[in-house]
């Protein structure tokens, strides 16, 4: 529910509280800020001090200028406690140019709208695989059994994981980022890791057309990458490629079983497939904030940030902004325009867009192709998370459409 500014009193600020996100309304706490203090500081906490940004223009601001505001000290809040990233200054999202450039013009052709054309009959074909599995259950979590495969082994196809291994990531993925206890996912992330630093060993050794095999041969001003910095991407490639989508499918599919006539629109006109996506994307915005470091003082609005301060930009704010969309609280897949931010701009914007949209549209496409609507079967539950913006789990089943 979005804040109601007649109530008079505002709400009370606290933007790292894992349970406003799985429990409260930070809708609430957006739009005030929006209206009444749009570059707020924000207490430290267990989370050093910053700025939070929640008006549209302004995040776009930020992110055109990657000079002023650096990505290399890293995109995502830490506790004060945890250090500095370590990833910094070596991946695909924690560097500024012209690194940045020189990493990502090692994939991006991996990525472009050709190469994923290539691959789309690949995608439907596993987009079918698991829509025909979760049919065969009667009963499933949205979540895990569908929004979560499909990316998955997309990504691993195109990493040049090997068939056999998709699963155990799959287990791994769900262990490392699902719900569950801190320890529990700290020690799949690292198997995760330990993988791929197997993976990488092995494609260093026999290199063949895939993903991680273009970053150990790859070289950048005729260096090598470092293996730390392989590893580091691999991760990066492996976890963007797989949760992001997860999240904003399955959180679409929520807005569909919230708004049931705008399924009926889709279904009656899949031509509107492709806006339908982009205000999935719009209304899950799944990052909930990224992050930059001020590297020099810097005025936004009528404030003055610091040379080092950390600046985040709140990404779901900035899509239900009423200055830039109209009825921004309505979920609408005939909206027209969308300029949403939800995969960032300028120099980070996402490297994995094309896949994203095509791997939703594809999922969307099946369901609607054979004639299914997905109704509720449990309550959602929402991740308890100030860094991804969507559900743990969505009970559902898939049933014959209704006339």
């Amino acid at each position: 529910m979005p804040y109601d500014a007649s109530a008079g009193s505002a709400p009370h600020i606290n933007l790292v509280d894992p349970g406003l996100y799985s429990d409260g309304d930070p809708f609430a706490q957006w739009r005030w800020l929006r209206d009444n203090d749009p570059v707020h500081r924000h207490a430290a906490t267990d989370y050093p001090a910053f700025w939070a940004l929640t008006r549209y223009e302004d995040i776009k601001a930020v992110f055109r200028d990657a000079e002023t505001f650096s990505s290399a000290q890293g995109i995502l809040l830490r506790p004060s406690g945890h250090g500095a990233d370590p990833g910094g200054g070596r991946t695909l999202a924690l560097t500024d140019p012209p690194r940045h450039r020189q990493l990502r013009g090692l994939v991006d052709e991996w990525f472009t709208l050709r190469s994923i054309r290539g691959i789309e009959a690949k995608m439907q074909e596993v987009a079918g695989s698991v829509v025909d599995l979760a049919v065969q259950r009667g009963e499933c979590d949205f979540v895990e059994d569908i929004a979560a495969r499909i990316p998955l082994y997309m990504i691993c196809s195109m990493m040049g994981v090997p068939r056999a291994d998709w699963e155990r990531l799959f287990t791994l993925s769900r262990q490392a980022f699902g719900g569950g206890d801190a320890m529990t996912r700290r020690f799949a992330h690292l198997d995760i890791m330990g993988y791929f630093q197997s993976l990488s060993a092995a494609k260093a050794a026999d290199p063949g057309d895939d993903l991680v095999s273009v970053l150990v041969t790859g070289r950048i001003d005729g260096e090598p990458l470092t293996q730390q910095e392989i590893l580091l991407n691999c991760d990066n490639l492996f976890v963007g490629g797989a949760e992001n989508t997860r999240i904003a499918a399955a959180g679409g599919m929520l807005a569909f079983i919230e708004h049931p006539q705008q399924w009926r629109l889709l279904t009656e006109d899949p031509g509107l497939l492709p806006t339908a996506v982009e205000e999935v994307l719009r209304w899950t915005s799944t990052p909930t904030h990224i992050m930059r470091t001020a590297t020099r003082p810097v005025q936004i609005g009528d404030r003055h940030i610091d040379a080092g301060d950390l600046v985040t930009l709140w990404l779901p704010s900035a899509n239900r902004d009423d200055t830039v969309f109209d009825d921004p609280d309505r979920f609408d897949v005939r909206r027209q325009p969308n300029r949403h931010l939800s995969l960032g701009f300028g120099e980070h914007f996402c490297v994995g867009s094309v896949l994203a949209r095509v791997e939703i549209r594809l999922l969307y496409q099946e369901l609607i192709d054979r004639s299914l609507d997905v109704e509720p079967a449990g309550d959602p539950v929402r991740l308890d998370s100030i860094v991804v913006n969507g559900l743990e789990r969505l009970p559902v089943k898939l049933v014959p459409r209704s006339v």
